[in-house]
């Protein structure tokens, strides 16, 4: 079966709409519905040409730190050759929408709705629109934390609908994660995966870890507890987790409840304050 993604639009609602809506901030946690993703809220980038995105994380201080998270919508002919201005950034691409064309150290592939891209640091590359139809996509970059005898990961090239998810032990196939790249392999120090929960699947107890996480539901809806707060979401909503925010879920149905999650992974803490947590410096 063919996996639904949501996109967001843009546009505005009517003036009829009530205000009341599901956007939080707090000390612990940030939930982004999909209905704050209007024409206001986009933003524009130097050297992307008929482009606009979403930013639905960014680094900020006390809060979520170690990356950030753009929707990005191309429309047809619209692109960059110059797609990232930070040598030091790693990226993750996951195409949502429409189809794009990915050109990584001369090299040309296609990324297809469920496409999915890992470019290392200092990595040239640029990506377009070449299609008749909109092109949305997420991007999540990093600043890659080096280790001194550890090369920078590989490009990666990979498509969700051709990788088996890993089910989760003892939840009777209910709960699986897709991953892209193998978690053993400690070049990485971020992880994108989608983690898919079948209807009235749950996760049974309060995950509470170091990990930052930013999770995008791609499908369904589901009720996600977190920190000490019970909160509704549903495809296109967008949640901003803290390091040691208690989290679970109980995916609602009537569908799969899916979404794309983002942690960070495979490093030292670092102890001193402006000092990445491994550098080889």
């Amino acid at each position: 079966m063919t996996a639904k993604y949501f996109a967001p639009t843009g546009g505005h609602p009517s003036q009829q709409q009530l205000l009341t809506d599901r956007a939080m901030f707090t000390d612990a946690y940030a939930v982004i519905p999909r209905g704050t993703m209007r024409d206001i809220t986009t933003s524009f980038l130097p050297f992307w040409d008929k482009t606009r995105l979403w930013v639905i994380a960014r680094p900020l201080s006390g809060f979520a730190e170690s990356f950030s998270q753009y929707i990005m919508e191309v429309s047809p002919g619209g692109g960059s050759d110059r797609a990232e201005t930070d040598p030091e950034a790693e990226a993750v691409l996951f195409v949502v929408e429409g189809s794009a064309t990915l050109t990584v150290d001369g090299a040309t592939h296609t990324l297809a709705e469920g496409g999915y891209a890992y470019l290392p640091p200092a990595t040239d590359w640029a990506l377009h629109n070449t299609g008749t139809e909109m092109l949305r996509f997420h991007w999540v970059r990093k600043a890659y934390e080096p280790v001194e005898g550890l090369d920078a990961p590989d490009v990666v090239i990979a498509n969700e609908q051709d990788i088996a998810p890993t089910v989760m032990p003892d939840t009777d196939g209910k709960w699986a994660t897709t991953r892209f790249v193998d978690p053993a392999d400690l070049r990485h120090d971020m992880h994108v995966t989608i983690v898919t929960l079948q209807p009235g699947a749950v996760i049974p107890f309060l995950e509470t870890h170091v990990m930052e996480h930013g999770l995008y539901v791609l499908e369904g809806k589901a009720v996600y507890k977190l920190n000490q707060d019970w909160v509704e979401v549903e495809a296109g909503d967008y949640m901003w987790l803290r390091a040691f925010c208690p989290q679970a879920c109980y995916a609602g149905g009537p569908g799969p409840f899916r979404y794309l999650l983002y942690k960070d992974v495979n490093r030292h803490m670092p102890l001193r304050l402006g000092r990445g947590a491994s550098s080889s410096k």
